[in-house]
């Protein structure tokens, strides 16, 4: 196959030169940076990198292609993926197509033959940043204006793309009831509550908390999900309204509604925290947990009633707030990802307490 020339211009006039291996076209996003060493399909179909560009910093991506098990979501939500090399050869017995067939296939941008190592620097120097993704535009100063005029992320409200427009049932079976407010939900967090004895209903992001507490359930759980938190205040105004009707846990953006919900405020992180190795400190046991990330903004603790609010983990990284709980109501939540999908099984024992705080509520 002829190699198609691509490029990749950030809103600052950094440019960098590569070929295609994906879907022909024009995309923009924030660029980032994700240190997983594997799992890209994972990565690909989060809906949390809606609105996103996404740089592997693992420097060899798609040797065991791409199959129908390990999909996070029912399509690829990334605006663009950037390699330094995509494999040739898909070594896997599971593998049922190569990742530039898949991404074509989805028509997700791909581009490789970069410098990611210099991408990844020039991002942690100067912050995460709009960029544009072109094979048909390959003029740097018009791409720099591209970027520079795309809207970014800063109060879109990207949930709306990405939340399913019905309920559904993803197990019937269960001693708990438990609905899921979808605002991008990953799919091994509803495989992980199924698996601990509970019976889940997925309903839209826009559904309101008086239709939530007419299904009667025993908790409910804030999903992940893309972009800015206070682009989204409908959910934040329908969790504020659930507090104290149902033990509540909020992971990633369902954490940060829950900060919002009760009174705190957001802020954006310089580059964002994106991989599948972040340490994270449970203040109450003092484990350190090695922990799967993807979120660009952050709950700030300081905005949060501590006579009400104690904060329960913290990003040993940069000391960012990575979990809290409510110390009256049955309600917590965390900023990583619990249900890994790929990465490190370490915080799975929040479906564990999120599972106890219904029983103790119920009784």
């Amino acid at each position: 196959m002829d190699e198609v020339k691509a490029k990749i211009v950030l809103e600052d006039g950094t440019v960098f030169n590569g070929v295609s291996f994906g879907a022909p076209g024009e995309r923009c996003g924030e660029v980032v940076f994700n240190t997983s060493m594997a799992g890209y399909q994972e990565i690909l179909t989060d809906p949390s990198y809606k609105g996103q560009i996404v740089t592997m910093t693992y420097p060899l991506i798609g040797n065991y292609g791409v199959n129908d098990e390990d999909v996070e979501s029912r399509k690829p939500f990334v605006e663009g993926f950037v390699v330094k090399e995509c494999s040739r050869i898909a070594s896997n017995w599971r593998s049922r197509k190569g990742l530039g067939e898949y991404l074509r296939e989805n028509d997700i941008m791909g581009i490789q033959g970069i410098d990611t190592r210099a991408l990844t620097r020039h991002i942690r120097l100067r912050g995460a940043m709009k960029a544009v993704i072109s094979t048909e535009d390959l003029d740097d100063e018009s791409l720099a204006r591209k970027a520079q005029a795309s809207p970014g992320l800063v109060g879109r409200d990207l949930v709306k793309e990405v939340t399913y427009g019905e309920p559904f049932e993803w197990s019937k079976e269960g001693k708990h009831r438990v609905t899921v407010l979808d605002c991008g939900v990953k799919f091994n967090i509803l495989r992980l509550l199924a698996g601990h004895g509970c019976c889940v209903t997925v309903v839209p992001a826009h559904t309101t908390a008086e239709e939530i507490l007419g299904g009667k359930p025993d908790g409910v759980l804030l999903s992940n999900g893309p972009g800015d938190p206070q682009g989204v205040p409908y959910v934040a105004e329908t969790v504020k309204k659930l507090l104290g009707k149902v033990p509540i846990f909020g992971i990633c953006l369902g954490h940060q509604m829950l900060g919002l919900a009760m009174g705190g405020k957001t802020y954006k992180l310089k580059f964002g925290h994106h991989g599948g190795n972040q340490p994270v400190k449970d203040l109450k046991t003092g484990r350190i947990l090695i922990t799967v990330q993807n979120h660009g903004f952050c709950v700030d603790m300081d905005t949060l009633d501590r006579n009400e609010i104690e904060q329960t983990h913290v990003n040993l990284n940069d000391n960012t707030l990575e979990g809290y709980r409510h110390k009256k109501l049955p309600v917590f939540s965390v900023q990583f990802h619990p249900e890994y999908a790929p990465g490190p099984h370490d915080a799975e024992y929040l479906f564990r307490e999120f599972v106890n705080m219904m029983e103790v509520s119920r009784a």
